[in-house]
């Protein structure tokens, strides 16, 4: 395929469909984007300046054509220590060593990782991104008077019950007319309530380039690092997930090593420009691909609204009541909740439903969505690796005149199943001669070999014949590199003489 076809097929071959896409995305990004900044404890303009220059960058370099990526909620609440201890500009240096992170897992091929990640960790960090993203809007709903209720409810009312309006109701969001409604009323009435604008100053200008003020030394290092090295990996997770996602809904393949890279430097970018670290968003992604979005168009598009109409429109997003984000933000939450685990509890074995639930409050406990993964993966690692190892059997048959036995060991041996392994053979019986039927085993790691040597060794000492036969080509390798069992001085080395 030349450049030119290349082009066009990932920039314009759903010119009309990504431009609808697009507008949608962003009109729907911005309360997000306004919402995680809040979270995130910075100005609006932070959430927002880095959601138009990571869907802008992320449309030239990222790997998965019609992923929305921008500020999320998952990296904005990594994002509330570092704000609350050292500032803004710590932040923005933070997103900067996050892509250079990012960029390196890239070239690490560590994309290729996800395929350990099972589905009932991808379950469980999607149900906590949920929990955490309706816990961040409770300090909206604290010491308030009733019209902030009143609002809320109304604004999810709006949201849920729009889209059944006939005609139109399926064609514009109904967050944004959500958003429109509440802002209107809330005018009309004058209602003395928290809005937009006294969260912080809305930009009223294009982001410039800017390096962050922080010392660079070695002290602004250690503080942003750990921050950096949770954002990239989370990052990296919500993104490889969402593309996973998008693979599926689009039935099309994605460079996910590229999305690593992309993804870092679309975060190098928006912390040039004085926005904050992000990653792809699974929600804005599915309403992307469901409104006709396909190509790297439609993301571009989203990013360049998305700014036009708040540098241009500032006046009239400050004055969005808070209520109105706050139901938005619920509405997200509801809907990246996979509801579809609860009632598969019942069904699922007892394993899934742990790794599940483990990665769930792992990520409530801590509010590190990396923590919760790594939890996870590791439980669901043991689990597979003790189910694994049941599955292997030693049958035995003796000779007819009793002085010889043949023991056939069937499955999969490995650290898990060296014990069974062992037990399986009866060193107690006086034999001349033992066969080791290995056809139908495989042997995976030294655990396995040092229990095979020392199985053979055990006859050996009792003055039986042992005879190994039909190690596959893979186990004997191994048997051969590790083992010690057909080795001079073979019982020396295994007792450590």
């Amino acid at each position: 395929m030349t450049l030119i076809e290349s082009v066009r097929q990932q920039w314009f071959s759903n010119v009309r469909g990504d431009l609808l896409s697009g507008l949608v995305v962003a009109l729907a990004l911005i309360p997000e984007a306004i919402a995680f900044s809040i979270i995130a404890g910075v100005d609006p303009k932070v959430g927002l300046y880095a959601s138009f220059c990571i869907a802008v960058v992320i449309s030239f370099t990222g790997g998965r054509p019609g992923m929305i990526s921008a500020a999320t909620g998952a990296m904005a609440l990594l994002m509330v220590t570092l704000v609350r201890d050292h500032g803004l500009e710590y932040l923005l240096a933070a997103s900067i060593l996050c892509g250079v992170l990012q960029i390196g897992a890239g070239y690490l091929r560590l994309g290729s990782l996800m395929r350990f990640v099972s589905r009932s960790v991808v379950t469980g960090f999607v149900n906590a991104l949920a929990i955490l993203i309706f816990m961040a809007q409770l300090p909206e709903l604290t010491d308030v008077t009733w019209h902030v209720y009143a609002m809320t409810a109304a604004g999810l009312g709006v949201i849920y019950l729009f889209p059944y309006v006939p005609k139109i109701g399926k064609v514009i969001p109904s967050p944004l007319v959500c958003i429109l409604s509440l802002t209107a009323v809330a005018i009309y009435l004058g209602l003395d309530i928290r809005t937009v604008s006294d969260m912080g100053a809305l930009p009223d200008t294009l982001p410039i380039f800017l390096w962050p003020d922080v010392p660079l030394n070695l002290d602004t290092l250690l503080i942003i690092l750990p921050y950096s090295a949770a954002l990239a990996v989370v990052g990296l997770l919500e993104s490889m997930m969402t593309a996973t996602i998008v693979d599926d809904l689009t039935d099309t393949s994605s460079d996910k090593n590229r999305e690593c890279k992309g993804q870092g430097i679309a975060n190098i970018g928006s912390g040039l420009l004085g926005g904050m670290a992000g990653c792809a968003m699974i929600g804005q992604s599915v309403i992307n691909v469901k409104s006709g979005g396909r190509t790297r168009l439609s993301c571009f598009v989203a990013g360049v609204v998305l700014l036009l109409m708040v540098v241009f429109a500032s006046d009239w997003v400050g004055q969005i009541p808070m209520a109105a984000l706050v139901a938005v933000m619920i509405m997200v939450s509801i809907g990246t909740f996979s509801w579809d685990s609860l009632r598969n509890l019942r069904k699922h074995p007892l394993s899934t439903n742990i790794v599940m639930v483990t990665t769930v409050a792992v990520v409530v406990a801590t509010h590190n969505l990396a923590y919760g993964v790594l939890a996870g993966v590791l439980l669901a690692a043991l689990f597979f690796a003790n189910k694994i190892g049941h599955f292997m059997y030693i049958s035995s048959e003796a000779s007819s005149d009793g002085l010889e036995r043949r023991y056939q060991v069937i499955g999969q041996v490995f650290f898990s199943s060296a014990d069974k392994f062992t037990a399986g053979f009866d060193f107690k019986e006086v034999l001349d001669k033992v066969t080791i039927d290995l056809s139908r085993a495989h042997f995976w790691d030294i655990t396995a070999v040092g229990a095979l040597d020392k199985v053979v060794l055990k006859f050996r000492r009792e003055g039986t014949e042992v005879v190994v036969i039909g190690l596959n080509e893979a186990s004997a390798t191994i048997v051969d590199r590790f083992g010690v069992h057909d080795k001079p001085d073979a019982v020396d080395q295994l007792i450590g003489h």
